[in-house]
């Protein structure tokens, strides 16, 4: 459980440096570089996703709580959701002129989708870990940022295209789902 929490914990303080320290950043970039310090985020983001799929298959999960069995559909519903957000999160989209942070909203989601389908201890460690970060995050880019300034309104071709971007995604996540969690998707 000690290499879940580290791999979420260095993944969110990666995160958080160019939102709550961007004196941090420009340090780094004015020593490295913009390609040196693009690449150190990399390569600890790479560290962090190892930490967290190895920590969450060498967990041991103990049961925390009964995930509500009526949940189910709805939390799924969630994650479909979740997986739109995502892949409007680089595009254009209707959704963005109420969603002012698509990809931090849908990591939120999916985190809160999956605490209603799974109530084991590393799925709390996990699952509310990243939701806590995402949130977080929000706060703190709106803080950095200010006032959110909206995007323009796309076709209805390019939303179809964000739907089959999302549909694409959400079929290759099912794919890989026993292979980086050791669990299929559960529809049922």
């Amino acid at each position: 459980m000690a290499l879940l929490a580290l791999g979420i914990l260095i993944f969110a303080l990666v995160h958080f440096i160019p939102s709550l320290a961007p004196t941090i950043k420009a340090g780094a970039i004015k020593r490295m570089g913009e390609g040196g310090y693009k690449g150190s985020f990399s390569l600890l983001l790479l560290a962090s996703f190892g930490l967290i799929i190895f920590g969450w298959r060498s967990a041991i999960p103990e049961t925390v709580y009964m995930p509500p069995v009526a949940a189910h559909h709805f939390a799924l519903g969630l994650m479909l959701f979740a997986f739109l957000l995502l892949a409007i999160s680089s595009r254009k989209s209707r959704l963005r002129l109420f969603i002012r942070h698509p990809q931090l909203s849908g990591v939120a989601l999916w985190g809160v989708s999956h605490l209603l389908l799974n109530g084991d201890s590393r799925s709390v460690v996990l699952f509310a870990g990243m939701t806590l970060w995402a949130l977080f995050e929000i706060v703190a880019i709106n803080r950095r940022d200010g006032v959110w300034i909206k995007g323009e309104v796309p076709s209805w071709g390019a939303e179809l295209v964000n739907v089959i971007i999302a549909a694409i995604t959400v079929a290759v996540v099912v794919y890989l789902h026993p292979w980086l969690s050791g669990l299929p998707v559960r529809w049922s």
